[in-house]
């Protein structure tokens, strides 16, 4: 089964998936919010899609380790999102943390030194976060981290 990465922001979320092999994440789209418990809906049909038995959420923490603002919204979609999984018949389908300190500044490097304009940068870092999110999750795990 696959699993699925997100790097949940206030205007957008970005998503991830794995191949079937959990050796690679590819990115899948970004979400335009409109609220959380639209969001957490758009979230669970890209888990049925891809078939996942995993969600891969990156957890927004201070570099010394403290929460921020954005930690406490993401910890409320997270709960939006097991509650409506819970009701809907998918409460074996796992949701995880991962520490995302950097990833949107690593995402913001990878595109350009693929020499994406700024203006095409901005569309797809959200999706780009989600996947280095869900790679390093992988890793982490096939590491046994």
């Amino acid at each position: 089964m696959r699993k699925l990465g997100l790097d949940v922001g206030d205007k957008t979320i970005g998503v991830a998936v794995s191949d079937e092999l959990d050796i690679t994440a590819q990115g899948v789209t970004t979400i335009d919010r409109v609220g959380i418990r639209k969001d957490a809906g758009k979230v669970m049909d890209y888990v049925r899609e891809y078939d996942c038995d995993t969600v891969v959420m990156g957890l927004p923490i201070n570099l010394d380790g403290s929460d921020s603002v954005q930690t406490e919204k993401v910890r409320e979609f997270r709960t939006m999102l097991e509650n409506k999984m819970r009701s809907s018949g998918m409460a074996d389908v796992k949701v995880e943390w991962q520490d995302e300190r950097f990833t949107t500044v690593i995402a913001e490097r990878v595109l350009m030194e693929a020499n994406m304009k700024r203006k095409s940068r901005k569309e797809v870092v959200d999706k780009q976060a989600a996947i280095i999110i869900l790679q390093s999750y992988m890793d982490r795990v096939k590491n046994g981290k």
